[in-house]
């Protein structure tokens, strides 16, 4: 079984990666989670939520952040009603049918203004098959959520490269963005060294909400260390 390593593009004015979200606060991270990015794959393949993605998560995932981007704060309501004559909410509702009378109100974290480059490495046909995905996807890609969708194209055409491994895949592909302020570029690997920081991002189901954990490491490159930098 020969390897590859397949690289995606993702830039967007707004995306969220978040792996600690409860209740009324949305959390994001700074770079691409693997179940947001498996997830797009999954929209890519038209793969339904209830099948298995054990294919999916063997693969080894490496981001390297050739634009930071910034977190910022959205603010959310979520429906309510005008008061009636005493003052009171009126009743209003949902597809649902749910009766709602106060709004929810939900703070909800995003990166602006961000660039990945992200390298998934593992079996050649199989890659193969997901970078023509990307390339036609069956449903639409977004950036974590369904109203952030990118900016440019995800699919990268000779982004599948072979024989190389994926640290030095992410070294050496050139940089899109020339006029970075960035002093260095901050590459986040998967490692199998469970000394480095724990990340519970792994989907072991969509349908079901859960997850299981992986280990990634921060690694720091000058811009002209990459090829094209």
């Amino acid at each position: 079984m020969s390897s590859a390593v397949l690289l995606m593009r993702l830039r967007g004015p707004m995306q969220s990666w978040g792996t600690q979200s409860r209740f009324s606060v949305r959390d994001s991270d700074r770079e691409p989670s693997k179940s947001g990015v498996i997830g797009m794959i999954c929209c890519a393949l038209g793969r339904d939520i209830n099948k298995s993605l054990k294919d999916l998560n063997d693969l080894r995932m490496g981001i390297r952040a050739d634009k930071e981007g910034k977190i910022e704060l959205d603010f959310h309501t979520v429906g309510g009603a005008p008061s009636d004559e005493d003052g009171k909410p009126e009743s209003v509702y949902r597809a649902s049918g749910k009766e709602v009378r106060e709004p929810a109100v939900s703070k909800r974290y995003y990166l602006a203004d961000a660039e990945f480059l992200v390298g998934l490495e593992g079996d050649t046909e199989f890659l193969k098959k997901i970078h023509h995905a990307v390339a036609n996807p069956k449903w639409p890609l977004f950036l974590g959520r369904k109203a952030f969708v990118p900016s440019l194209p995800v699919h990268i055409p000779d982004g599948l490269i072979e024989g190389k491994s994926l640290l030095k895949v992410l070294k050496e592909y050139p940089l899109r963005i020339k006029t970075s302020e960035q002093r260095n570029i901050r590459i986040v690997l998967e490692t199998d060294d469970p000394n480095h920081e724990t990340r519970n991002d792994v989907p072991v189901s969509f349908e079901k909400r859960r997850f299981s954990t992986r280990q990634i490491k921060n690694l720091f490159i000058t811009k002209s260390q990459i090829g094209g930098g």
